[in-house]
């Protein structure tokens, strides 16, 4: 089995976190909401442990990979309000370590897992943080501009059956448009990401002072 190796680890973003022990990367993770950084440190941190347990579970590489994926972003929605401190494990307070195993048995046993025909998610393209910020960013996009994005990169619609999609919705629409609507929903979708997510997946130049929060 060949562990899937992640480029953001050697971010020098990502790199300047790595003294820091995992409370402490949780607590800045929980401090800076705005910041992606964090979570992507403990990404790369935990990565191998979690994609290891998964992948002697799942039933083909496709689907491990998506479950993976699916593994981390729960990871996310979980971490924000998580205190180690009040889950004892045993005499002492759970590690993060045991609290990312626990959550990855946890998606093992209960997450579905659609056939490897049926998923359009690749790990390649898509690291699981970029991921987890990308639908972060996309939930504050306007409706028909998150639907146009969605069909457009997961289903690669043209912007002719997109527009004849929400022509038959109802939507007076027509494939020029669609292509303007698409190109403001990638500039709304682009803002919307933290800018030290943007400098790690993205290649965009921060000083370090810009991104928020301490190192």
């Amino acid at each position: 089995m060949q562990i899937p190796h992640f480029a953001e680890a050697n971010h020098p973003l990502v790199k300047s976190l790595f003294h820091h022990s995992d409370q402490e990367l949780l607590e800045l993770f929980q401090k800076h909401p705005n910041a992606g950084k964090y979570f992507t440190a403990i990404f790369c941190r935990y990565s191998p442990i979690v994609y290891t347990l998964i992948r002697h579970s799942a039933r083909s590489p496709v689907q491990a990979d998506y479950l993976f994926a699916l593994t981390w972003r729960h990871i996310y929605n979980e971490l924000a309000s998580v205190n180690l401190a009040a889950i004892p494990a045993g005499q002492e307070s759970l590690t993060l370590q045991n609290w990312l195993i626990n959550m990855t048995a946890y998606c093992i046993n209960q997450l579905e897992v659609p056939p490897t025909e049926a998923i359009h998610y690749s790990l390649q393209a898509t690291s699981p943080p970029f991921w987890c910020y990308v639908e972060q960013a996309l939930d504050q996009l306007p409706p028909i501009l998150r639907l146009m994005v969605l069909m457009s990169q997961t289903f690669h619609w043209s912007e002719t059956r997109i527009a004849a999609y929400l022509q038959a919705e109802g939507e007076k629409i027509d494939p020029n448009q669609v292509a303007n609507l698409l190109k403001e929903g990638y500039r709304m979708l682009e803002e919307q990401l933290p800018t030290d997510i943007r400098a790690i997946y993205l290649g965009e130049n921060l000083l370090p002072a810009s991104v928020g929060g301490n190192t």
